[in-house]
């Protein structure tokens, strides 16, 4: 039997219509620093708008200290109230950074020394 392998946990942010940008850029920001993925959930129009805006937002806290964000779109069926519905989630990690040392995972650094993301 093997042990377990160690995988960094994934935070997920729902996202509304009515979700301040600022504050859930805050949340991503502080995840992406402290080495955790970060997944946010929208779904309707409103919500994704304010989600887009967020990962914006947070692209500018991060950016000054050095890490640069990347942002993978797609889509998820979920069942709120008993409804099927399509929501759109965003897989924000880092892409590289710029003098910042990253969180080290399983003796292994998360950026590439090429600075490039695998």
């Amino acid at each position: 039997m093997t042990a377990p392998e160690h995988k960094p946990e994934i935070g997920c942010l729902k996202v509304s219509s009515k979700s301040s940008p600022a504050s859930v850029a805050g949340a991503i920001a502080g995840m992406v620093k402290d080495g955790v993925g970060v997944e946010i959930q929208a779904v309707g129009a409103g919500a994704v708008n304010q989600a887009v805006k967020a990962i914006a937002i947070s692209r500018g806290f991060l950016s000054p200290v050095g890490i640069e964000i990347a942002c993978v779109p797609s889509f998820a069926d979920i069942v709120i109230e008993g409804e099927y519905r399509t929501a759109i989630r965003f897989a924000v990690e880092p892409r590289y950074t710029r003098g910042v040392s990253m969180p080290v995972v399983d003796g292994e650094a998360e950026a590439h020394p090429s600075g490039l993301a695998h």
